[in-house]
């Protein structure tokens, strides 16, 4: 995947876990870009500066568990929390907010680095809820010690989504309120002097993405999809690694049915895209049991293949694999979701998708269920195919294939970075087990734990177990 692709499809992401709307990003990206460019910046600032408002968002997946705990809902709270509609929170809340932003910050300036972004824009994310005066977080910096590209981000963002929720008039009083406290007072004047023409350009001419280079910013030019799998699957930390196995399946099952190896590949991009779309909905309905779903609910989650397909529509690098992941819940039988076709319209790829998706999920633990054996998930899955919901063919390929596969989240031995003793706790850390939970796992004590989860932050270099699951998934330790 080309860098570029890889950037939007992360702005995107990260547009569905805001509750913002898909071209958010790439509106404020502009936006940060001009401003830049209005503050005198060279063409080198303005393009850090688009770079950091399309990751800025980069980190969100990873806290979404926090914020659903905290707030209820993860995707409408943040919503409101951007457009300032959110309700005052007491001291206690905001105290817990905090922790959640360190997280935010840490996955997106990982993500970046993981990109070969320069210095300037991962610090930019590492704090991009800093402000001005210092009353910010994670850290309370101010003044100087933000890079200047965080706040051409911030003024960018606000501008954009107050425009739309307050109206210009409010959101150019909001910049000259927070001129000096939120961001340096002569970028909101800025902002305030050319924002209405920057907006009239935008409402006239959409965001020209495709002549946008951030090559010349990175030592990346192309970037493997598990990345983009790996950050959506932090949503919810019971999913960690599931499109890589997904992916591992759908390519195996290929090669026994005598798919050429380009198919092969395509069929492994296009698993480890298809779950771009669960960003767009709330945690709560990924942690309850389909048969507690109400009717409403059930058409909310039939979106998420949706949204997965929109990806595709809206990126050209994603066209051809993510339209492909966005028939991972079909069914032979039309029963699936969003588009319910099924018969001769679902071709051999999207069946095999299907399978090795509905598979994975069975041999893994859900909140409400424990995870099936494998010859508990081969019988379900037979008797799918006689209820005329899978291939039969398809099935017993995926079956087939299953011997040579690793299993779940049992990869490769770490090389040495980490114990084994620390891979198993890193194992059960990243799938949300608590010290207390990982502890009863192993059967070792809670307080063996906690050293070996200090280990592993020393030895990965990283402060929160989003981050430790991130790396250790980019690396191969898990």
């Amino acid at each position: 995947m080309q860098l570029l692709d890889a950037i939007l499809a992360l702005a995107f992401v990260g547009d569905l876990s805001m509750g913002r709307a898909t071209d958010h990003s790439r509106r404020t990206a502009c936006l940060a870009g001009w401003l830049a460019q209005a503050d005198g910046a060279d063409g080198v600032a303005q393009n850090h500066a688009r770079a950091v408002a399309l990751l800025r968002w980069s980190g969100c997946t990873a806290n979404a568990t926090g914020f659903a705990e905290l707030l209820g809902d993860d995707v409408a709270a943040r919503e409101a929390m951007m457009a300032q509609t959110l309700p005052p929170m007491d001291a206690q809340t905001q105290a817990l907010i905090l922790p959640l932003a360190i997280i935010h910050c840490e996955i997106s300036g990982d993500v970046a680095a993981n990109l070969g972004m320069p210095s300037d824009v991962i610090s930019a994310l590492r704090h991009i809820f800093e402000r001005h005066d210092g009353s910010g977080s994670p850290g309370g910096l101010g003044g100087g010690l933000i890079a200047r590209v965080a706040h051409y981000a911030n003024v960018a963002s606000d501008l954009e989504i107050l425009a739309n929720t307050r109206g210009r008039t409010g959101a150019f009083a909001f910049l000259r309120d927070q001129a000096g406290c939120k961001y340096p007072a002569d970028l909101a004047m800025l902002a305030v002097r050319f924002g209405e023409s920057w907006l009239d350009k935008l409402a006239v001419t959409p965001p020209k993405v495709s002549e946008w280079d951030f090559s010349f910013t990175s030592h990346v030019t192309t970037v493997q999809s598990t990345l983009l799998a790996d950050v959506v699957e932090l949503k919810l930390p019971w999913l960690a690694g599931h499109s890589r196995q997904v992916a591992q399946r759908a390519a195996r099952c290929a090669e026994t049915l005598g798919l050429q190896p380009k198919d092969r590949d395509l069929l492994h991009e296009a698993a480890l895209l298809h779950g771009l779309g669960r960003a767009a909905l709330p945690n709560r309905l990924w942690e309850t049991s389909p048969d507690r779903l109400s009717i409403h609910q059930w058409e909310q989650l039939r979106l998420m293949p949706y949204w997965t397909s929109r990806a595709a529509r809206q990126i050209p690098g994603l066209s051809t694999a993510g339209d492909l992941g966005s028939y991972a819940f079909e069914r032979l039988d039309g029963s699936g979701y969003f588009r319910g076709v099924g018969g001769a319209a679902l071709s051999l790829m999207q069946r095999i998708l299907a399978t090795a998706v509905a598979y994975q999920t069975l041999l893994e633990a859900r909140p409400w269920r424990p995870a099936y054996t494998r010859q508990q998930a081969a019988a379900i899955l037979r008797d799918d195919v006689r209820a005329g919901c899978f291939d039969s063919e398809v099935v017993e390929s995926v079956l087939a294939a299953d011997s040579g596969l690793t299993p779940a989240l049992q990869t490769a031995p770490a090389g040495g970075v980490l114990s084994p003793r620390e891979i198993d706790v890193l194992r059960e850390i990243s799938l949300g087990a608590s010290n207390k939970e990982a502890a009863r796992l192993l059967d070792i004590s809670p307080s063996t734990v906690r050293t070996h989860v200090e280990s592993i932050f020393r030895k990965l270099e990283c402060t929160t177990r989003a981050a430790a699951t991130l790396k250790a998934l980019t690396a191969g330790l898990i």
